[in-house]
């Protein structure tokens, strides 16, 4: 009876993922993204190392694919994969040198750029979203 509960709560969560727009996808993944840093800090306190190294891993996964999606023709782009690049080398080094300093600056730039797209996202379906091909652009920017 409880295996059946917990198949149909994956179920119903595969199909709100299914239904998700462009820009929920995006936040979905920031939030993932970030929930792995804060276990990659938890991880270092309790000296997990199994657990630093799968944090570090899905935190590089999710990058790699925030970077394998952005559309180069905008300009943001460039600038998105720069800062992917760069959380990725920390992340790398946090995960290599069980480094809490490096995670500890780079946590708040990720959070702070989620809460950017979330800020986005809101303002655009509010109607609030600036130029009418704005929103349109940062969605393709950094989607497929």
């Amino acid at each position: 009876m409880e295996n059946q509960g917990y198949q149909h709560y994956r179920d119903q969560r595969e199909q709100n993922v299914l239904e998700m727009n462009q820009n929920e996808l995006l936040l979905l993944l920031y939030d993932e993204l970030v929930k792995q840093l804060i276990r990659c800090d938890l991880a270092l306190k309790k000296q997990d190392f199994n657990l630093l190294e799968d944090s570090a891993d899905r935190s590089l996964a999710i990058l790699r694919h925030l970077d394998d999606t952005l559309d180069m023709q905008y300009p943001i782009s460039l600038q998105l994969h720069r800062l992917y690049d760069y959380f990725s080398y920390e992340i790398g080094r946090v995960k290599i040198g069980r480094n809490k300093g490096e995670l500890d600056k780079i946590r708040p730039m990720i959070t702070d750029l989620r809460d950017t797209f979330r800020a986005a996202n809101k303002n655009v379906a509010e109607g609030r979203g600036g130029p009418a091909e704005a929103p349109l652009e940062a969605a393709q920017a950094v989607g497929e």
